[in-house]
């Protein structure tokens, strides 16, 4: 937890909170649609589908770790594990089973 003298040293600024926040959504919007393309093309079906997706989005979190936030995550974020590694996992699941059935059906067809 961030104690009083680490909020005097760095203070939490408003507006770089949201800007995270909002490049972690977009991220994870485009590449649960991405997901979604890849397992309809490959044909994934049932639960193979969605073991892709729950894989895809923890090397995504890892990317966003390593390549955005230079693996400090406490620098950029308010609660770590919330922000770069749970949240909008379920709000992207929509995208992926849209694209995943589109596509499904498409290469199928």
């Amino acid at each position: 937890m961030i104690d009083e003298r680490d909020l005097a040293i760095h203070p939490i600024v408003q507006e770089s909170v949201q800007h995270n926040h909002q490049v972690i959504s977009n991220i994870r919007n485009l590449t649960a649609s991405l997901f979604g393309v890849a397992s309809g093309i490959l044909g994934l079906e049932s639960y193979a589908g969605f073991v892709f997706y729950l894989l895809g989005t923890v090397v995504v979190s890892a990317l966003i770790y390593v390549l955005r936030a230079h693996r400090d995550q406490r620098r950029y974020f308010q609660s770590p594990f919330a922000d770069l590694w749970a949240s909008e996992v379920l709000s992207g699941l929509s995208s992926f089973v849209l694209t995943w059935t589109l596509l499904y059906g498409l290469v199928r067809a």
